[in-house]
């Protein structure tokens, strides 16, 4: 009689699982995780493209110096951030990361702007050809956070609303850190162009 009342409440215990949401916790946890992996890769993607960039934008006679080496740092700050599948699940680190790809897309940005001052590195064609290139990986990026974004905030609603709050309280279903604004005043600053600054800097060894 214990036996089947034991087996009895395992299969009530699971049922119960199910239509507390302990199946789509994992159906949308591996989501989330699938659309972090897609943000990393076009991240990656980036990344490898700036030396490129900067050889390439170094062969101009007098390029702004600082804003240059506003995007060779800001790539090494951004690559030296070990991303790894577990920083979703740790806000403090996923902000580090998230400030860090902001300042590489702001002096990327600021570059951009700057070479617009420059008739022969505009004609270049190896720049122009990156040029479409890192436009159409940010875009990549855009789509991939979208994707994210919308991920995590699924599993989130699913974390906090009840009566499924109750299976992520048992199991320790936390909520997932999420891309915020907080870099957008700093993204959006008009660039300041300096042409006084007549040297070059030497690119950075990853």
């Amino acid at each position: 009689m214990k036996r089947w009342f034991l087996v009895l409440m395992t299969v009530l215990g699971l049922f119960s699982l199910s239509g507390c949401g302990y199946n789509q916790f994992q159906s949308l946890d591996e989501k989330v995780k699938s659309s972090w992996s897609e943000v990393l890769n076009q991240y990656q993607r980036r990344a490898d493209l700036v030396p490129n960039i900067v050889a390439t934008v170094q062969g101009e006679a007098n390029f702004e110096r600082d804003t240059l080496t506003r995007v060779i740092e800001a790539r090494s700050k951004a690559t030296s951030i070990q991303a790894t599948p577990e920083l979703i699940n740790d806000p403090e680190a996923f902000n580090k990361f998230q400030q860090a790809q902001g300042e590489l897309s702001s002096a990327l940005s600021r570059l951009m702007v700057v070479a617009e001052q420059y008739p022969q590195l505009k004609a270049n064609q190896a720049f122009r050809d990156l040029r479409v290139t890192l436009e159409g990986t940010e875009n990549r990026i855009t789509v991939a956070r979208n994707d994210y974004i919308q991920s995590v905030q699924e599993y989130n609603v699913l974390a906090r609303q009840f009566p499924t709050n109750l299976t992520a309280m048992i199991f320790g279903y936390k909520a997932k850190p999420n891309f915020t604004v907080s870099n957008e005043a700093e993204i959006s600053r008009p660039p300041t162009v300096n042409f006084d600054n007549q040297s070059q800097p030497q690119p950075q060894r990853q």
